[in-house]
């Protein structure tokens, strides 16, 4: 005997929407790197998706040492009424701090460029929680339309998320090298008025780092 699951289309409208974006789309890129158009879906070493571009100009054995810029807010940040600004000081600070030990263990930073020199930038372009993809047993048309009232309400379980574009270039002529564009999550929220602190989103700085560790190029 056979059976079949009928799903009605407006229960696949709801997962869709439903779904958690595992890397930034088009409308979340915030203009830090310029230009775009050239990134491309790939895995950081963790195997998490992410968006990367590497010129074929550039070797890694051609760049002995690296300046790195201190990791900015792009655009400015502001507080709000789930994350503060001290929070705000506490999620920069971090991760400018292990990122800069990440890219010190593959190369000697240096305060000032020279030749053979590498130029690093970074900046956490958006703080922020997206509610939970559904679950396959939401699959149900009852409670899908429950999960989608507990989303709108705000009682829906969140997922905590950093964004971040990084972008080095050549410290002499300031020729772009290097693109990457990393949407990494941290731990869940329990609903959309629970504030972000840095223990939430500490994780996925944690995994971002050890990627950039993790990462070679040619």
């Amino acid at each position: 005997m056979r059976f079949r699951l009928y799903i009605p289309a407006l229960t696949l409208a709801m997962l869709a929407v439903g779904c958690t974006s595992h890397v930034a789309d088009k409308q979340q890129f915030s203009g830090f790197l310029g230009d775009y158009s050239q990134l491309k879906p790939a895995q950081s070493p963790s195997g998490k998706p992410t968006l990367r571009w590497i010129s074929p100009d550039y070797h890694s054995a051609d760049y002995t040492n690296v300046v790195f810029e201190p990791v900015v807010y792009y655009p400015a940040a502001r507080p709000n009424e789930r994350i503060s600004q001290q929070t705000l000081d506490q999620i920069r600070q971090y991760t400018d701090s292990q990122l800069k030990q990440a890219v010190a263990a593959r190369k000697p930073v240096v305060a000032k460029p020279g030749a053979h020199t590498l130029r690093v930038r970074s900046a956490i372009t958006a703080v922020t929680a997206e509610n939970e993809g559904m679950q396959f047993y939401e699959v149900v048309p009852i409670a899908a339309v429950v999960a989608s009232t507990m989303a709108a309400t705000g009682h829906r379980t969140q997922n905590s998320a950093l964004f971040l574009e990084v972008e080095a270039v050549d410290a002499q002529t300031g020729k772009p090298l290097i693109k990457v564009v990393r949407k990494a999550f941290g731990k869940s929220l329990p609903n959309n008025s629970a504030p972000i602190t840095l223990n939430d989103v500490r994780p996925g700085i944690d995994e971002m780092v050890r990627d950039a560790v993790a990462f070679s190029a040619p």
